[in-house]
């Protein structure tokens, strides 16, 4: 059998966990992809996968070559769309992660127009409030909030969020106004384990980073109810600038300690490197690039 052929079967039998949910997205008979996998293990002498009545696992082995199969078959792709044609229309599948809320409140948006402009394609997203390896999890384009490792993948560039300190203005009334980080030890702390696990918040003072540890009374697993209990004048809570975004223009949170923030994070769009382009990706980066750059909630800077 044809190897890259064998190598697809493999890579959707293992995302599916199933030979007969591999066979389903190829639209091949399960006896078809059964004898896929046995000829492609018997080619390499490996096994690639642990079959059991109700499950189908990777092996140790199988994840190394898996990782490679996704590389091999996504440059095939998109090499026979760099010798279609560079204006070729973008068509085909396209899996894009983002955080939680991001995706929600400005990813989503983009989505749409792009699937609405370009109507051979299809998405996917993995929106979590994790740090995705594009590579290892199959995907195609993600946004990352805060200063990028080094890496192989391309990053560009789209806008800026700052760490904010809030509460709604009916907390504050009743208990008064904090004027220093310290201050906040008397209030009541919410906490968002969607933001950070960290039970310290960093300040800047004089030009010299600081953390506090915090106690929170409130500790929730998502952004969007830190933000609700705030809103509800439960007390403090630390967001970044875009989640409270909303918020900030309803009258709903007031900004506190502005002047002991730390430096802005940086946005960017990143995708893996690789010799061609594809044009499925390509037009979905320029969609994604031309709305958040005109996002007025990302171009904060330090000096904001």
């Amino acid at each position: 059998m044809d190897r890259l052929h064998l190598m697809t079967v493999f890579v959707a039998v293992a995302e599916e966990e199933s030979f007969a949910g591999g066979a389903r997205r190829l639209g091949m008979s399960p006896p078809a992809v059964t004898r896929a996998i046995a000829a492609l293990e018997e080619r390499l002498r490996l096994k690639l996968l642990d079959r059991s009545t109700r499950h189908v696992r990777v092996t140790e082995a199988g994840l190394r070559y898996l990782d490679d199969a996704r590389r091999i078959i996504a440059e095939v792709d998109e090499a026979d769309e760099a010798a279609a044609g560079i204006n070729a229309a973008p068509r085909g599948h396209l899996s894009v992660t983002a955080p939680v809320l991001f995706g929600r409140m400005y990813v989503m948006p983009g989505i749409v127009e792009y699937l609405q402009r370009y109507p051979e394609t299809e998405v996917s997203t993995v929106f979590v409030d994790r740090v995705t390896n594009l590579l290892e999890e199959g995907l195609d384009v993600g946004v990352r909030i805060g200063e990028l490792p080094d890496s192989s993948l391309r990053a560009i560039p789209v806008g800026h969020v700052r760490r904010v300190i809030c509460a709604a203005p009916a907390y504050l009334a009743q208990h008064g106004m904090p004027r220093t980080p310290e201050e906040l030890a008397r209030h009541t702390i919410i906490s968002s384990t969607g933001s950070s696990a960290a039970p310290e918040w960093r300040f800047m003072r004089d030009g010299t980073a600081q953390s506090l540890r915090m106690k929170s009374r409130l500790t929730v697993n998502s952004n969007d109810a830190a933000i609700e209990a705030a809103r509800l004048g439960l007390g403090i809570v630390r967001l970044l600038s875009y989640q409270a975004a909303p918020s900030f223009e309803r009258g709903e949170l007031q900004c506190l300690l502005r002047e002991f923030e730390t430096p802005a994070l940086p946005i960017h769009i990143v995708h893996r490197d690789s010799r061609h382009g594809s044009a499925r990706i390509r037009a979905f980066i320029d969609v994604m690039v031309a709305r958040l750059r005109a996002e007025p909630s990302l171009r904060c800077s330090d000096q904001d």
